[in-house]
C-alpha cells in the first residue's frame, strides 16, 4: 500500500475528505497557511516520519479558499499573529510572479500554485537525499465549491519574474 504524507494548513480542515479521496495510508503534518519554517527540528521530524513510515509520497494541499493565503492576498486581517510576516511577504512575492504569467487566470489558484511549488522546492531542498527510496512530491488545491482535488500547475509554468538592470 503506498504511504502518503499530506502538507496542510489546518484551518482548512482536509483531513476527513483526503482520507476519502486518496486511497493509500495517509500521514499529516500541519502548519498555518502550510506555511511551515524549513528549520532543522522540523526537516528532522519530517524526515523521521518519512523513513519510520517509509512514505514514497509528499503533497502539499491547499483548500482554494484558505482563509491564511486569501487574507495576505486581500485584507491582512490576521496581521497579528506572530510569524505570519514572511508568509504574507512570500504570497506578494507569488503574487506578483503569477500576474505576470496569468492575469486572467484564476487568482487564488495561480497564487497557490506559485506557493506550493516554491514550498515543495525548498522541502525537496532540505530533505536532500533522504534514503535510496523515490519520493514524489506533488501539490493539490481543494475546491469546496466543486468538492474535488485539482493539482497544482506545473514548476515550469510558474515562471518566475526577473528584472535586468
Amino acid at each position: 500500500m503506498r504511504k502518503s504524507l499530506f502538507l496542510l494548513c489546518p484551518t482548512d480542515c482536509l483531513e476527513s475528505i483526503i482520507n476519502m479521496e486518496f486511497s493509500s495510508k495517509n500521514y499529516f503534518y500541519t502548519s498555518l497557511g502550510n506555511a511551515f519554517v524549513s528549520e532543522r527540528e522540523t526537516t528532522e521530524n519530517i524526515k523521521c516520519l518519512i523513513a519510520k513510515h517509509q512514505i514514497t509520497n509528499v503533497c502539499f494541499v491547499l483548500s482554494s479558499d484558505n482563509e491564511i493565503i486569501l487574507d495576505a492576498m486581500q485584507g491582512r486581517f490576521f496581521d497579528q499573529i506572530k510569524g505570519l510576516d514572511d508568509l504574507y511577504a512570500q504570497i506578494e512575492k507569488e503574487k506578483e510572479s503569477s500576474e505576470v504569467m496569468y492575469p486572467t487566470a484564476s487568482r487564488e489558484f495561480s497564487v497557490i500554485s506559485y506557493f506550493l511549488n516554491h514550498k515543495i522546492r525548498e522541502l525537496e531542498m532540505e530533505l536532500g537525499s533522504l534514503s535510496s527510496q523515490k519520493i514524489d512530491f506533488s501539490g493539490q488545491v481543494y475546491s469546496a465549491f466543486e468538492d474535488s482535488f485539482r493539482p497544482i500547475y506545473s514548476p515550469l509554468a510558474c515562471l518566475e519574474k526577473y528584472n535586468l538592470n
